[in-house]
């Protein structure tokens, strides 16, 4: 099993895993966040990301106002700033979009532990998913994301589960 808790794993991967590693390390992103505890969830980790995928970063926070600071302090001078809050599965979210380079870039963070949050748990699952399924499994995610699927959507289609992917997702035993 990969550890998904660095990001060194995507020094040996596909292109734009390379290219996401040379990124983020070159802007200290995950040494910047280091206090939040962040970790690379979503696509390209587990490569099924397309073109314009992301690199969704989730981080643990205790204090929002600390966070939001250390966020504005790091990344307000970037192209498209903008940081918000939100309520997510009724949970209090702050989430921070902006680009560096030729990458969309979200700041994810929950009052709850990274490996607590879904982000991290559906990519774990999928990241399972996919071991245990051929390459083809693979492709199939990745066309129908091309087509306008969300990540969740597109294994549950492809799974035959009924019912709202991101929870019958992370009820999905192998």
């Amino acid at each position: 099993m990969i550890d998904f808790s660095t990001i060194e794993y995507l020094k040996n991967g596909s292109q734009k895993q390379i290219h996401a590693f040379e990124v983020l390390s070159k802007n200290k992103m995950v040494s910047n966040l280091a206090e939040f505890d962040p970790i690379l969830v979503g696509t390209i980790p587990i490569n099924i990301d397309i073109e314009n995928s992301d690199l969704d970063i989730i981080c643990y926070w205790t204090n929002k106002t600390d966070f939001i600071e250390k966020l504005h302090s790091f990344f307000e001078r970037e192209i498209d700033f903008t940081i918000r809050e939100a309520i997510i599965n009724e949970t209090e979210s702050v989430i921070a979009n902006f680009k560096i380079n030729d990458f969309e870039i979200e700041i994810f963070g929950q009052n709850i532990p990274t490996k607590n949050q879904n982000g991290y748990k559906h990519m774990i699952i999928e990241h399972e998913i996919l071991q245990s399924k051929d390459e083809n499994f693979r492709l199939e995610i990745i066309k129908l994301k091309q087509n306008g699927y969300k990540t969740e959507p597109a294994f549950a289609f492809l799974l035959g589960l009924k019912g709202d992917p991101y929870s019958e997702l992370l009820d999905y035993k192998i």
